[in-house]
Formats: C-alpha cells, sequence, structure tokens
C-alpha cells in the first residue's frame, strides 16, 4: 500500500472485516453526494493480488451484495477459495512440461503433418 492509499483509507475508511488471507476491506464512511454507491476496496496482505479475493468478498466489493456473504452460508459441495497458481511451483504443468522432463508420451501413430500441397 502507498502512501495516498493509507492516507486515504485512514481519513475516509470504515473497516467492515477480513478474509481469511488477511486482506482488510473498507468501505467510505460518508455517503457519496446525489445518490452515489460508496466506495469499497481492499488492502490485500502481501502483494497485491486480485485472485486472493474469495468470491464473498468479490461480491460485495462489486456491489453484488449489500453486505459480504457469510462462511455460515457456505454448502457442503463448496470448495474453499484458492488464489491463481499460475507461475508459481503450485501451477499446473501438464506432461511433457520442461519442468516435468520435457517428455510426453508417445503418440498413437494418427498424426499426420501437413505438407503444402
Amino acid at each position: 500500500m502507498n502512501i495516498g492509499t493509507w492516507l486515504f483509507t485512514k481519513l475516509n475508511g470504515r473497516q467492515l472485516g477480513t478474509d481469511g488471507v488477511g486482506n482488510i476491506y473498507y468501505e467510505e464512511k460518508r455517503p457519496r453526494p446525489g445518490g452515489l454507491r460508496s466506495r469499497r476496496w481492499v488492502i490485500y496482505a502481501g502483494a497485491p493480488e486480485a485472485s486472493t479475493v474469495p468470491p464473498e468478498w468479490h461480491a460485495w466489493l462489486h456491489h453484488t451484495t449489500d453486505a459480504p456473504i457469510t462462511e455460515a452460508h457456505r454448502r457442503v459441495w463448496q470448495k474453499p477459495h484458492l488464489a491463481n497458481a499460475t507461475g508459481t511451483p503450485l501451477g499446473y504443468r501438464p506432461p511433457g512440461h520442461d519442468y516435468q522432463g520435457g517428455h510426453r508420451a508417445l503418440t498413437t501413430g494418427d498424426y499426420e503433418p501437413w505438407t503444402p500441397g
């Protein structure tokens, strides 16, 4: 967080809650003139990465819901939120990826390369 965001948050923000990762969510203290929607923002814990915001807080940030959805409303079949792991050691690497040795299973012989006619 830079000094401008910190100052704006201290002067105008009202903390509404945190998530499991440690992100802190704020809303403007005073209503905006003209009936405009109040500003909502997040201060990220660690590096600013939007994929760390869970769906419950994402809906609130984008004014889809008036209040954040609580964990109590989570269904038994819903998995916990995971941030995007692309580019990290936890990211998906298909068979044949260079980090997996660079070798993939041989083809079955049904492949015919295109050659100009």
